[in-house]
């Protein structure tokens, strides 16, 4: 395999060098994933330090897992992950209405600490070679028609083949591509998370719980014994980030018992929950729709162009997932306007729809639609086959927009 430069079919170099701006989940896994394309990948960093302890807890699930695999970036992140193939669904008042055990043919899910997250890969990506620039706040960006220069804010500027957004929800190059494009769309709840000590709840390690009502909380056993939990505060009159952070965490924990009270086994859980251990995560939100994933020598990649909410358990996995099929359409198609557009046509429908059914469970979470009769949903099993069992198989050469 080259990695002087993707060559096409007709044997001439394409792309050589790439800008990745964002050093999250998605950041780390596009340059490993183009360095396997044979195209090499630098990423910037607006902070002026990696990602060490900001986030809470995700779910890395099987789907994400298998895209990391492609890249020989599996082994960094397994053993970090608590496995959690199992899932229960019961109502407010304690009453169950679905269970699933897992899929007996692919790894678990594996839920761990984002921060946790975020080191294992760039550690991986660094010791892979590819290299990192930390305190470079994306400011401005210029194309010509070899290349596109990158200007960050302390006054450097950087020029390759082409310049990746993955600077998440909030994106900086998503605005550049269309100054037009839409906002990040809030869900109607507020995301806290926490630890439970001694509550008395059940819970079966190896299993996720969620449990809706008026509020809605989620939680599974740590491999401390103690309860890990999420849960949703409705409100529509969200605080900005910064007056969220400014409000103390007794408070919040006094205004979330009181939202929970009575409920099954939420009450529970924060009764038992100190303040001191909670994460105000924040506003839950999701991308809509975005109308442009690229322009010129530029394109998006993870929540820059489809964060889906937390609630739909896949944020980081379709970040990852998207980040390798980028790769492989810049590996194939001859130039990088075809390769984006195939890359748009390869993604778009998968990670839309799962956006929309994230956007409907937050609905429920936030009071604004009724979980209804456990009959009118699909099981777990039918909702996770289409997530957990895609794969994206690597050797397979791009041709067009849609497999």
């Amino acid at each position: 395999m080259s990695f002087d430069g993707i060559q096409d079919r007709r044997g001439s170099a394409v792309v050589r060098t790439a800008l990745v701006i964002g050093g999250g989940v998605a950041g780390p896994v596009t340059a490993l994933a183009l360095r396997r394309a044979g195209i090499t990948a630098t990423v910037y960093e607006a902070y002026p330090t990696a990602a060490d302890g900001v986030g809470a807890w995700l779910a890395l699930a099987p789907n994400g897992l298998a895209a990391l695999r492609t890249i020989g970036a599996d082994k960094a992140v397994e053993a970090l992950g608590q496995p959690v193939p199992g899932m229960v669904m019961a109502d407010g008042a304690g009453h169950r209405f679905a269970a699933f055990d897992g899929f007996a043919e692919l790894p678990p899910t594996l839920a761990m600490p984002r921060a946790a997250l975020y080191r294992a890969l760039t550690d991986h990506a660094a010791d892979q070679g590819i290299s990192f620039r930390y305190g470079k706040r994306l400011v401005g960006a210029e194309e010509t028609p070899d290349g596109v220069t990158a200007r960050f804010s302390d006054g450097t500027s950087a020029t390759a083949d082409l310049l990746v957004g993955a600077d998440g929800i909030r994106s900086t190059v998503r605005t550049l591509i269309d100054p037009r494009a839409p906002e990040p769309e809030y869900g109607g709840v507020l995301s806290f998370g926490g630890y439970a000590t001694d509550s008395g709840v059940d819970a079966e390690p190896g299993t996720m719980y969620f449990a809706f009502g008026r509020t809605f909380i989620g939680y599974w056993r740590g491999p401390d014994g103690r309860l890990i939990w999420f849960a949703g505060l409705p409100t529509d009159t969200p605080p900005e980030p910064a007056g969220m952070a400014r409000v103390p965490s007794a408070e919040w924990l006094a205004e979330l018992r009181a939202a929970f009270a009575g409920h099954v086994p939420g009450e529970r859980l924060l009764h038992h929950t100190d303040p001191d251990l909670l994460m105000a995560v924040g506003r839950m939100e999701r991308m809509p729709s975005v109308p442009h994933w690229h322009r010129g020598r530029m394109v998006l990649v993870g929540d820059a162009a489809h964060a889906p909410s937390s609630s739909s358990g896949q944020g980081a996995s379709l970040a990852i997932e998207s980040a390798v099929e980028l790769a492989r359409c810049l590996r194939d198609l001859p130039t990088p306007g075809e390769a984006f557009t195939a890359y748009v046509g390869l993604r778009r429908e998968r990670v839309e729809a799962i956006g929309r059914n994230a956007a409907a469970a937050n609905e429920v979470k936030a009071g604004k639609a009724d979980l209804g009769a456990a009959a009118a949903f699909p099981t777990p099993e039918q909702m996770l086959r289409p997530l957990h069992f895609h794969r994206i198989d690597w050797e397979e050469t791009v041709t067009g927009g849609r497999r």
